[in-house]
């Protein structure tokens, strides 16, 4: 009998009971192969997505120009349209480089700006700003912390890029792409007691070869790093939380860029020292009588040896010794005034410095003055407050309170009536540069950060006339002022010589054209004290600047020929480059363009222009090109503006500009000048 097939359905617990025996010893593999699927799958998605996106991302684009994120390195790239031809690299430090910025924009509602948020880190905003000027076009950057402790840096690149502007520093480079500085406070400083610091003349404001500008906000305290060659960097300082912001603008080209630079209305000083020597009082200052009897000295040698006109400079310790504030009553000191430097001019010199042993600061002390009219730090609560003690030319000094009315009011009433009691034409005021505070690393008021003091100092001695002198400048280049230059040394190197033009650039480049440069030959012992040569070469480049000054009397340093090309190049000065400053200065005023110009001005195209140091012009017309090596009666000269015409005023042969003459002649008693014809 066949067997019958049992064709029920097996039994439901019998099923599930081994189903369950089955799967239990494998869930541990099920589990791990879920997961190395899923990281499988996201991997080969990023991976699909770092292939196909590019290395770089439009992040921003306005009518001119556009900006780019950098994935690899974590970069903003700034080209111009339509082109894309590259102007900027800014390597940003403030973030992971790594992190490319999101697909989506968090200001994607506003198609005139970028937002993204590194969220541990800081925010980025970019924004297209109205333009400056026709032809140009703006991006506003700014970084805001998102922790306490975040410190935010970028940094642009030198890469094709010459960079000029920003501080003056000891042996000034031009462009600044050779200078080396490690990071510290944009203000500025004395070079003489910091050489390695900042200089007394310094903005917020960059411009490179590609027509880009680079213009930091004036109310964020800031470090500024040089790497020689490599870039330079802006970064907010550690702990502040403090958001780091520029501005940044395109233009065709960089002549192009410094034109759409906007500034206030200009006011030029005193144009009469223009035609006006200084001569240095380096006499004996033991007593009144001594400065006095070695300023009629002075004259009369100048006299002698036919050089009766100028101005004689009374350093700040003669001034004081002249004027005995604490001995002799202002009535019979105002009797003083003729005869003093007859026929000469008189120019004294104060500072904004008191000795805690002097009678003026022991006065005030006893007036019950001091806690107003020095800085002090701040008081303890329920404490008085205490003056901020500093040194200056080696003394204990109170330093005074430009924050207060009373102060200035009685300092600036001091110094009319010293002025007007020694019967002085000019006032130079030296100290004005650095922060007190911020040296000694003591909290600041607010109208002190950073360069604070020398802002407001400045405004206040503008209102002494047009003949005053000062020692810096910071957001004052506007003002009817004379800016004194920092010394340089007596060698050819660029801490002497060689740095004279690149100063001269930079600051004209500044907006300060009316600068008093450092004594021919140098004011500080350098390597080649007392060189002929060196004085030579030195009196042929100042004769084409606002003021020739001297320290060293040609007839003391050098001999009867030297002193016959002294009074040659005086009066070349005023007949010839006095005119020309006057011409131009109208032009700064009116659209603040710079009397001395850089070689670019007129080729702003050719990368050989972009490095040139040892020539100048002046406006559009004149150029300069002295020797500024030792021993050398030869040089190269570059002539710009293509298409221009350039007469030789030494030998009345002409040349094209765009050209380079090589190995041109200029003996000891020539310095290369050159007048635009066409």
């Amino acid at each position: 009998m066949p067997l019958s097939r049992h064709t029920g359905q097996i039994p439901e617990s019998t099923w599930t009971l081994g189903f369950r025996e089955m799967t239990e010893p494998w869930k541990g593999a099920v589990g791990c192969l879920g997961v190395a699927v899923f990281f499988a799958m996201t991997i080969g998605i990023i991976s699909w997505q770092a292939l196909e996106q590019p290395p770089e991302e439009w992040v921003l684009r306005g009518r001119d120009a556009g900006m780019l994120w950098e994935r690899g390195r974590g970069a903003l790239l700034l080209r111009a349209l339509p082109a894309g031809r590259p102007v900027l690299a800014i390597a940003v430090g403030s973030v992971p480089a790594t992190e490319p910025p999101p697909p989506r924009d968090r200001c994607w509602h506003d198609g005139g700006q970028f937002c993204y948020s590194w969220e541990e880190d800081a925010e980025l905003r970019l924004s297209l700003e109205p333009p400056a000027a026709p032809g140009s076009e703006c991006y506003s950057v700014r970084w805001t912390p998102l922790r306490p402790d975040a410190t935010l840096k970028d940094c642009f690149s030198m890469a094709n890029v010459s960079w000029y502007g920003g501080p003056s520093i000891r042996a000034q480079r031009w462009p600044l792409n050779g200078a080396e500085s490690p990071a510290q406070p944009l203000v500025s400083g004395d070079l003489s007691t910091n050489p390695d610091g900042f200089g007394p003349v310094l903005e917020r404001y960059f411009l490179g070869s590609t027509g880009v500008t680079v213009t930091a906000a004036p109310d964020v305290s800031l470090l500024l790093s040089l790497e020689s060659h490599r870039q330079f960097c802006l970064e907010t300082p550690a702990g502040r939380a403090e958001p780091l912001q520029y501005q940044l603008c395109v233009s065709a080209d960089v002549a192009a860029a410094h034109r759409h630079r906007a500034g206030a209305a200009r006011t030029p000083p005193d144009t009469a020292l223009l035609r006006s020597p200084i001569w240095r009082y380096h006499g004996p200052e033991g007593s009144a009588a001594k400065v006095r009897r070695g300023l009629r000295s002075l004259v009369r040698r100048l006299k002698r040896h036919r050089l009766q006109e100028g101005v004689v400079a009374l350093g700040e310790r003669g001034t004081a010794v002249l004027a005995a504030v604490d001995l002799v009553p202002w009535e019979r000191r105002k009797r003083q005034v003729p005869a003093l430097v007859e026929p000469l001019e008189l120019s004294i010199t104060l500072s904004p410095y008191a000795s805690v042993t002097s009678p003026l600061f022991l006065r005030s002390l006893r007036g019950g003055e001091a806690a107003g009219y020095w800085l002090s730090r701040q008081p303890r609560p329920g404490g008085s407050s205490i003056p901020l003690l500093t040194t200056w030319k080696g003394q204990l000094c109170a330093r005074l309170n430009v924050t207060s009315e009373a102060a200035l009011g009685w300092y600036l009433a001091r110094a009319r009536r010293l002025q007007q009691a020694l019967g002085a034409t000019y006032v130079a005021f030296e100290g004005v540069e650095g922060n007190s505070f911020l040296e000694q690393d003591v909290p600041a008021p607010a109208e002190l950060v950073d360069d604070g003091y020398t802002e407001v100092l400045a405004a206040a001695l503008a209102t002494l006339g047009n003949g005053t002198v000062i020692s810096a400048g910071t957001r004052s280049s506007h003002l009817p002022l004379f800016v004194q230059m920092s010394p340089l040394s007596s060698d050819w190197s660029h801490a002497g010589l060689k740095g004279l033009i690149p100063s001269v650039l930079h600051y004209s480049l500044l907006g300060y054209n009316f600068f008093i440069p450092d004594v021919v030959g140098g004011s500080v012992a350098g390597a080649t004290p007392g060189d002929p040569e060196l004085f030579v070469r030195w009196l042929q480049i100042v004769t084409f600047l606002p003021v020739m000054a001297f320290g060293t009397p040609p007839w003391l340093c050098c001999d009867t020929w030297v002193l016959n090309l002294t009074r040659q190049c005086i009066q070349r000065h005023r007949d010839f480059v006095v005119p020309l400053l006057l011409k131009y200065s109208e032009e700064w005023q009116s659209l603040g363009y710079p009397i001395f110009r850089p070689a670019w001005w007129l080729s702003p195209t050719d990368p050989v222009a972009f490095t040139i140091e040892d020539e100048f012009l002046i406006g559009d017309e004149v150029l300069i090109a002295p020797i500024t090596e030792k021993g050398q009666t030869w040089r190269d000269i570059y002539l710009p503006g293509e298409g221009h015409l350039w007469l030789d005023t030494n030998s009345a042969r002409v040349f094209d500009g765009g050209t380079t003459l090589r190995n041109y002649s200029a003996s000891l008693a020539e310095v290369p000048v050159f007048v635009k014809t066409s």
